[in-house]
């Protein structure tokens, strides 16, 4: 990326606002939220590189997770939300950045997700002079179909489909290994989408034992109160493992499409393992993997018909890795 004098470590060269089929057409896309959120957006980025070939793809939204973006070759380049010259955008009728400004305007296309109830930052882009503004869901719609789907949704409105099947491919190839791992995220955002500690230990210590394979321990702010706690159950029944604690999710992503496979739960490192085209095997509770299991034929979601966690046993997960696993 280009550094000095950009907005948000970008240059900006104003051109034109036009139709995004022509030679100058841009696309912006604005996503906040969570890695889960971002991961599921990736489907409708896809679609409009492969609707819209040869034109700038850039995406605005938080640090460190737009980064897969570029990573996953996308989009061409990222800008932070948290740019303090943005925040006018979020305030009715504020004097609004010229350069973000001109910035915002020189796309034939920006495709947006922000939670904005009172329309104030939608309302400023417009002033800001964006021709062509798509509105998508900041969070999908309970009950209805799966979120990638949803999320492409807006692009239907430049002509552009996702087709059946197409938010499960993966976004980079699998990476052999000398010692092979199986990725365990034992946490998550919400203690109600847990599974518990001691069901994932005994999980790992039974496939380690079947495959040899030691646990590659993912983690992150969620998990920080009890990783000391799961690395000890690990230690005490003497499962092999290594951590990537908190790290740059390119570079997480590289890890886990080393591992033969992800075990977990309703979390954004699941949405990024399966998005690495790694086998996953999924616990689900009181969210509807209907809408909110990421895609493909190399997941598999374990959920009771109670939704129910605790009803959900060591035996069936086993059984269900050691069928991804192919030594069922």
């Amino acid at each position: 990326m280009a550094g000095g004098g950009g907005v948000g470590g970008e240059v900006a060269v104003p051109v034109p606002g036009g139709d995004v089929r022509g030679e100058s057409g841009r696309l912006l896309f604005i996503r906040g939220g969570a890695l889960g959120d971002f991961v599921l957006t990736l489907p409708a980025l896809r679609l409009a590189r492969r609707s819209f070939p040869g034109r700038r793809i850039e995406v605005l939204g938080t640090p460190g997770t737009v980064d897969l973006a570029v990573f996953f070759g996308v989009a061409d380049a990222v800008r932070r939300l948290e740019d303090p010259a943005l925040a006018r955008f979020f305030v009715p009728g504020a004097a609004l950045d010229p350069l973000w400004a001109a910035t915002l305007a020189s796309f034939s296309v920006v495709v947006s997700y922000l939670y904005d109830p009172d329309d104030t930052f939608h309302a400023n882009l417009q002033r800001a002079g964006v021709a062509t503004l798509l509105r998508g869901p900041h969070r999908p719609v309970e009950g209805g179909p799966p979120a990638a789907g949803q999320l492409a949704a807006p692009l239907g409105g430049l002509a552009a489909f996702l087709e059946p099947g197409e938010a499960g491919e993966p976004f980079m190839a699998r990476s052999g290994s000398e010692f092979p791992m199986i990725a365990v995220h034992p946490g998550s955002g919400s203690p109600r989408k847990n599974w518990g500690l001691e069901n994932w230990v005994r999980v790992a210590s039974r496939l380690q034992q079947a495959t040899g394979a030691g646990v590659l321990v993912v983690a992150g702010e969620a998990e920080a109160p009890v990783l000391g706690e799961f690395r000890a159950l690990l230690q005490a029944a003497r499962v092999r493992h290594s951590l990537a604690d908190s790290r740059p999710l390119p570079e997480l992503a590289m890890r886990l499409a080393g591992c033969r496979l992800f075990l977990g739960h309703d979390t954004g490192p699941a949405h990024l393992a399966a998005a690495c085209g790694v086998p996953c095997v999924l616990v689900f509770g009181p969210t509807d993997p209907g809408v909110w299991a990421p895609a493909g034929r190399h997941v598999e979601v374990l959920r009771a018909a109670s939704r129910s966690l605790a009803e959900v046993t060591p035996d069936e997960v086993e059984a269900a890795a050691r069928r991804r696993l192919g030594t069922a």
